[in-house]
């Protein structure tokens, strides 16, 4: 039989524990309640003990506790016990709050009684979530530098159909004017302003699709069609830079589950700096390739090779660190961000030396887990 003195003194321990500590019996009703679950809850040791433990959590896990309860007591088979984990805790007024709950079996208790431990999580979770907000505010920074650094190369693409338009649209005055206007010849000019003008209307849409602000979205997508959709707009930079940019991309590729518009963020920065990599060098090799391919059987990878001089040596190690450049008007948070973004969305972004001169960007994604074997 337990002393006065000790049961003071466990209750003097329980009272100065940081964590919320809660002991329940086998039917799942609270015997105590301390100190630090009383603040957390909002909820006196005299209203909790005595009443199911169940009450603390939301649905659907409050109608189910019970039943894991006495199906652990028939089977033995535990699924929390001896394992922490994240779960959603509610206190007296309803409202639900992150927790990290870790489960004891009281050791020669019978009938059998168990202990648990409960840490707020909501201070750490609004951090995570403060730094996913800046990492997306910076993310879009770095994003419309490099927008503002194509500026030059999609006004030339924009150009391109309009001056198409103007010229066809002599073209027509001029057949017009004729004594006998040859009609068919008008309608096939016509035809080719009205292509043109589909061909600026949809540059101008993937701009806009890339710098509007939005909230994030994942859905299903073919990577293969997110570069061809990036391809637009960085064949005029390529041009610009006279680099010849091609694109290998393989057919039938599995779908992979992903925010578009962040992942061709990503592969536009890339090319951007592959571009950029080969400005003032010489020689005829002077490349940029972009592929697509599956990797084993639940990963797509997305490379992005030059023939450049290759990362400099001395920060090769650190070119994924935020402000890490070489260039004089960079802000060393392209590679940054980008990684983030990829690893955020479960997958991997590695650097390589290209064979034999230049340098190999990889993004590595899962395939989406619908289609996954």
């Amino acid at each position: 039989m337990t002393s006065p003195l000790a049961e003071r003194e466990f209750k003097a321990l329980l009272d100065v524990t940081v964590d919320a500590v809660i002991i329940i019996d086998h039917r799942g009703i609270i015997e105590t309640f301390n100190r630090a679950a009383e603040t957390l809850f909002q909820c006196t040791a005299a209203e909790a003990v005595g009443t199911n433990i169940s009450l603390l959590m939301p649905e659907p896990h409050r109608g189910q506790h019970d039943l894991h309860i006495e199906r652990y007591l028939a089977t033995g088979v535990s699924r929390i016990i001896g394992v922490g984990r994240e779960v959603e805790a509610c206190r007296k007024d309803g409202s639900i709050f992150p927790a990290y709950l870790a489960v004891g079996r009281i050791r020669d208790a019978d009938p059998p009684r168990f202990v648990g431990f409960l840490h707020d999580l909501t201070a750490r979770h609004q951090v995570a979530e403060e730094q996913r907000q800046m990492v997306q505010r910076m993310a879009r920074v770095s994003h419309l530098a490099t927008m503002g650094e194509m500026a030059a190369a999609i006004a030339h693409e924009i150009n391109q159909p309009l001056a198409a338009i103007s010229n066809y649209a002599l073209a027509c005055e001029r057949l017009l004017e004729a004594p006998k206007p040859e009609l068919a010849e008008v309608q096939g000019a016509m035809r080719q302003i009205s292509g043109q003008a589909l061909r600026a209307a949809e540059i101008i849409r993937r701009v806009r699709d890339l710098v509007r602000t939005r909230t994030p979205r994942r859905e299903l997508a073919d990577i293969s069609e997110l570069v061809k959709a990036v391809s637009t707009l960085t064949q005029g930079v390529a041009r610009l830079h006279d680099v010849r940019l091609s694109f290998q991309l393989a057919d039938d590729l599995p779908p992979i589950n992903v925010d578009g518009i962040q992942v061709q963020q990503v592969l536009l920065n890339l090319i951007h700096n592959a571009i950029e990599a080969l400005t003032g060098s010489s020689g005829s090799g002077r490349d940029v390739i972009v592929r697509t391919r599956r990797s084993g059987t639940d990963e797509i990878e997305v490379s992005v090779v030059d023939s450049g001089p290759g990362v400099d040596p001395a920060i090769v190690q650190r070119i994924f660190d935020p402000f890490c450049t070489t260039k004089e008007q960079g802000t060393g948070l392209g590679l940054a961000i980008s990684k983030s973004i990829v690893e955020a969305h479960r997958g991997r972004l590695d650097h390589r030396p290209n064979a034999p001169c230049g340098a190999c960007f990889v993004v590595t994604l899962p395939v989406a887990e619908e289609v996954a074997p």
